[in-house]
Parts: structure tokens; sequence; C-alpha cells
């Protein structure tokens, strides 16, 4: 006990209780109020997967037998016959018809998984946000051990640690209904397996960097950035170019990163033609000249992370990491921004596309952060930093209940916060607005976010009317798109606004079936006489 007194930094016992502390709030911000609505973090997309999922399990168990589902759950919570029985059919159909329409972009993995689970607990964005979060989570895991490897500090690591598990952005990204924190958890995975490989060259490094790798760009095809890079930073520093192509392990790495992506390609782009028009209108090389380009990606990243973090990370990549690592950590840097110049325009308007930068931020605070933590290497007699001056016993141990009330302030902010934003009226609202349109088919509104909020929680499919700056021919844009209509939605009353043309035309020609302070219904079935 008086050996802890007098440096209880370099306590065992204190270290893992601030990593508990550290960790444990990571993992309670990611999993409380899992039932939160998906409108919290960029909506369009998270429901534009609950929408597949919901639709894949409901065509599951409309195609199924219902044995056949019972005898594949072996979980006592797995849904009853009655359960399943008092699901509408025109829910049923209606969902199936939802997720048919929807394009697939990456392979639905999370969905598919979401789906497989609705099974045992019933449609519920819990589900989803629970296996976000957990991937998120096991990516902190690898991350602090490539930390480590790094840094050759476990103080320094803790430091990168708690910045990927308690910014703010990461928080919300991690807890969302996408496939990005299943990638970013394969990403790091390959980092730390590549660099072990880099260090070892042993078969098993080689196989899980090339089973992450490949499961990384599976996942998400950017993701090949990432994992590029730095394998090239690698075999540049410790094996050589030249010698590299007479290395079987570096062959199997390729292979295996290679397998995964390409057989979704090919299943894609040759055998069912549904992804080749997802690769067009993403490259926009005329955005590079363009200053504001810059400015908007800026914007962006500042969102993620403030800018006196980008630049504590730069710092510690470019000043106190070893010539080794900051190759390495360069090479992420570099994959960064060619990543950005390929998707200019995704970029600088979509900002969890710099997602990335998350892990790439806390691998270069790490390295800022060994030299202010140096003095936690010294004996416990003599503590001292290279300033000359040292820290006692009382005085450590203040510093621990520092950096423990830190977390837990900034946790219980972060809590707070989180629980303001309350997002449970506004899915509510679009459960009212499908039912004023008694979920019919016939619907053209003027909405927010492309109409999934009012597909996902008001039941209910539209077509969409479009803004104001994009309407070249007003009187043939209004005669193709009502044609056949029984209804005409407004909930984004600022875009309406935006067209008296339109205003006018509605309200001379169509009675109002809903008027209230939050969305209007026109009535296109029965015109004024």
């Amino acid at each position: 006990m008086k050996s802890y007194l007098r440096n209880p930094l370099a306590s065992n016992w204190s270290f893992s209780i601030l990593l508990i502390l550290l960790v444990g709030s990571g993992i309670f911000l990611r999993f409380n109020d899992l039932s939160a609505p998906l409108l919290d973090f960029h909506p369009t997309r998270q429901l534009f997967g609950a929408i597949k999922a919901r639709g894949l399990y409901y065509e599951t168990i409309s195609n199924t037998p219902n044995s056949a589902i019972f005898a594949s759950c072996f979980h006592s919570e797995c849904l009853d016959n009655e359960t399943i029985s008092n699901i509408p059919n025109w829910q049923k159909d209606l969902a199936v018809r939802q997720y048919s329409n929807e394009a697939t972009i990456e392979p639905p993995i999370m969905e598919t998984l979401t789906a497989r689970l609705y099974a045992y607990w019933g449609v519920q964005t819990a589900i989803p946000r629970a296996i976000s979060a957990s991937f998120w989570l096991i990516g902190a895991f690898f991350l602090f051990l490539l930390t480590k490897n790094l840094s050759g500090s476990r103080v320094a690591a803790a430091i990168g640690l708690a910045f990927y598990l308690l910014l703010p952005y990461a928080v919300s990204a991690s807890r969302a209904f996408q496939p990005d924190p299943l990638m970013i958890m394969a990403i790091i995975i390959f980092w730390w397996a590549i660099e072990n490989w880099g260090r070892h060259q042993g078969w098993r490094w080689a196989i899980v960097a090339g089973i992450s790798g490949g499961i990384a760009i599976f996942v998400k095809f950017p993701a090949v950035f990432f994992i590029i890079a730095p394998a090239l930073a690698i075999i540049l520093t410790r094996v050589g170019f030249l010698k590299a192509f007479k290395t079987p392990q570096i062959w199997v790495i390729i292979l295996l990163g290679i397998l995964p992506p390409a057989g979704y390609l090919y299943y894609g782009i040759t055998l069912h033609g549904f992804l080749g028009q997802q690769f067009s209108s993403r490259f926009y090389p005329g955005l590079w000249i363009d200053p504001v380009f810059y400015l908007r990606w800026l914007l962006k990243v500042e969102i993620i992370a403030s800018f006196p973090w980008i630049a504590a990370g730069l710092t510690g990549w470019l000043i106190f990491s070893n010539k080794q690592v900051k190759f390495f950590l360069g090479s992420l840097w570099a994959a960064y921004f060619v990543f950005g110049l390929t998707f200019a325009h995704h970029i600088s308007s979509h900002d969890y596309y710099s997602l990335p930068l998350i892990p790439l931020l806390a691998l270069c605070l790490a390295q800022l952060s060994v030299p202010l933590f140096q003095i936690f290497k010294s004996k416990p007699s003599q503590v001292e930093d290279q300033a000359g001056f040292a820290l006692s016993g009382p005085a450590q141990l203040f510093c621990l209940i520092l950096a423990g009330l830190t977390i837990l302030i900034f946790t219980a902010n972060q809590y707070l916060d989180h629980r303001t934003n309350d997002y449970r009226a506004q899915a509510a609202f679009w459960a009212e607005v499908g039912q004023a349109v008694n979920h019919q088919p016939g619907v053209i509104s003027i909405t927010t976010d492309y109409g999934y909020p009012l597909a996902y929680y008001g039941w209910q499919n539209t077509s969409l009317w479009p803004a104001s700056v994009d309407i070249q021919n007003f009187d043939k844009t209004y005669q193709q798109l009502l044609s056949n209509k029984d209804y005409f939605l407004v909930t984004d009353f600022d875009e309406f606004n935006r067209q008296p043309e339109l205003q006018k035309r509605l309200s001379e020609n169509f009675p109002i079936l809903v008027q209230n302070r939050t969305y209007l219904v026109f009535d296109l079935a029965h015109p004024k006489k």
C-alpha cells in the first residue's frame, strides 16, 4: 500500500481502474436509450438501412412456414406464432415493397444481421444500434493494442482510446444504423495486424491482415484506400519493394483482401447488373480546383473533431513520432487525402465520410502524449519529467482522481445532451401523418429526408415534389407529377413557401383534407368544382 501511495501512476491497479472507467463510459454512452428513433444521426442513411432490414424480415416471415422460422430460433424470446400473426398483411406487403424499391449499394450485412435478430425480439431500433456499437467497441480493443505498439506506452494508448470512445461525434456515429462502424472496426484490425506483420512477419499476422482487409473493402469499397496505403508503408519500411515480390505472405494478404470485394463486384455487375449504376456520379475531379470545395471539406471535418484536435494530432504525427511510425501514420493521412479527392462530392457534403479520421487522430494524439507522460516511466523514488521537476505521490494521486472525474463529467454531460434531444415525438408525428392519408398509394409530397421518415415511421410511400430550384417548367412538372395522385402532402413548409405558384394552384383546385401547424394534406381525388 505504501508503494502504491509513493507512485500510484506506476500501479497496475490504478491504470486498470482508469481503463475500466474509460471503457465503461464508452459502453454506457453507446448502449443507453437504444430504443431511440433513428432520426438523430443522418436519418436518411439510417432509415435506408432500417427499411431494408424490416423488408428482409417481413419477406422472410411471409415466405417461410412458421415451423421453419421457429426451428431456427434457439432463444427463449424468439417471437411466437401469435405475435407474427398479429402483423397486418398490408404492413408485410408494404415493407417488402419498400425494401425492394431501394437500391443496393454495399452488401446488406448490417441489414441481414438485423433482420435475423428481429426474429428473436421483433422490429426495434435497439437491435441495429447495439450491433453498430458493438462493432465500434471491438475496434476500440484493437486500436488500444495498435496504439500501444506504436507509442510504446500504455498511458499514451489510453489517451488515444479516450479520444476514440468519448469524442461526441464518435458516440453518435457508432450508434447509427449504417455499415461504417463495421468498416471502421475491420480497418483498425487490419492496421493492427499489418503493423504486427511488419514486426514479426508471421503467417498468422498475414492471414488476419488479409481477412480483415478483405472484410473492410467488402463492407464498403472506399475502405480500400485505408488498406492499400498502410500496407505499402509497412512493406516499404519493413520488407523492401523488390523483396516483397518474393514474399509468399504478401501474396496471401493480397489474395485474401481481394477475394471478398471481387466476388461481390462479379455478383453485382456481371451476374445481376445492379452495381453498375452505383459507381456513376461519384467522381468529380472538377472540384479539385474549386477553393470552396476545400472549405466545405474542412467544415465537415470540423463537425467531427474541432480544429484544435486536428492540430494536436498533426503535431503528434509530425514532431513526436519516430521515423517508422511517422511513415506509417503519414500513409494513413495520404490515404484520407486521396480518398477525399476521389469522392470529392461526398467528402464535402457528408461528414460521416470522414469517419476514418477518428481512429487516425487517436493514433496521432497518442504520439503527442508520449513525451508528456515520460514522467510515468521513472522509478518510484525519483519521478521526474524532462524539465527537471518531480511529481510526488500525492500529486500523482491527484492526477489520477482528476482524470477519473474528467471522464465521469464528460460522460455525464454527453448523456444529458442526448436525453435532451429526444426524437420520439418526431417518430410519432410521422406515424400520425401516415394515418392521416390512411397509408394509401397515390401520395405526392414536399417533405424532408427524401421521404424516409414518412416511409418508415408512417408506413407511407410517397413520390417527391421537386425543390423550387429544380423546376424548369412548372406546368409540365405539375401535370406529370400530379397525374393519378390522390393526396398532396406538405410537411416541409419552408420549401412550400418558396413555391407560391404551387400554393396557388393547389388552393384554387383542391380542398384541404387536413391542416394544422405541422402538416397539410390536399385531397387531389376530389377537385373543387
